[in-house]
């Protein structure tokens, strides 16, 4: 059996200012975090968590320090999912597959007076050598949007390009070829 991994990195580091409480608490357990009162690394040895169990207590008291009124996709997110398990719920399990992490860098993005982006770049790998186990992506998250490319895209990119995307497959390929490294 393979087993696949995708490895991530967030970049640049984040202030740990520019952060609340909430949001440090899910992005520090969907992947790791390192740093201090100053700035915070994120990344992801195996690929960032699917799903996280987090104690209720500690949750509401992140929401609870967290800047009430604020526009965030971490509140909003936590807020519904206490909704829906019994308060006697010691543990809460949240499903994090939808890539929520990029929605709250983003409102990181939007609140930080020094970042204008953040950028997640992750590496398909897999254990045995099966051609749908390795690539990558990249990301790029604004305070107003959130955008990526895998490498599948981008030699889409390279073969429309080079005119050999099936939209143009009639198409004159007798130029001169083109070495761009």
């Amino acid at each position: 059996m393979a087993d696949y991994f995708s490895p991530t990195v967030i970049q640049p580091t984040i202030p740990a200012a520019d952060i609340t409480p909430l949001e440090r608490l899910l992005l520090s357990h969907i992947f790791h975090a390192e740093g201090d009162d100053e700035e915070l690394y994120f990344h992801a040895d195996e690929g960032p968590a699917d799903m996280i169990w987090l104690d209720r207590h500690r949750i509401e008291a992140a929401l609870a320090q967290s800047p009430a009124g604020a526009d965030s996709a971490a509140a909003s997110f936590v807020n519904e999912q206490l909704a829906r398990v019994p308060k006697d719920n010691v543990e809460i399990e949240l499903d994090v597959s939808d890539a929520y992490w990029q929605f709250i860098f983003q409102d990181i993005v939007r609140r930080s007076p020094s970042l204008h982006y953040v950028t997640a770049v992750t590496a398909f790998t897999c254990s045995k050598m099966r051609p749908d186990g390795f690539g990558g992506m990249a990301i790029l998250i604004t305070g107003n949007t959130v955008t990526g490319k895998s490498t599948s895209d981008i030699i889409e990119d390279f073969l429309a390009e080079a005119g050999l995307d099936t939209d143009a497959q009639d198409a004159d390929l007798s130029a001169a070829p083109k070495r761009v490294l």
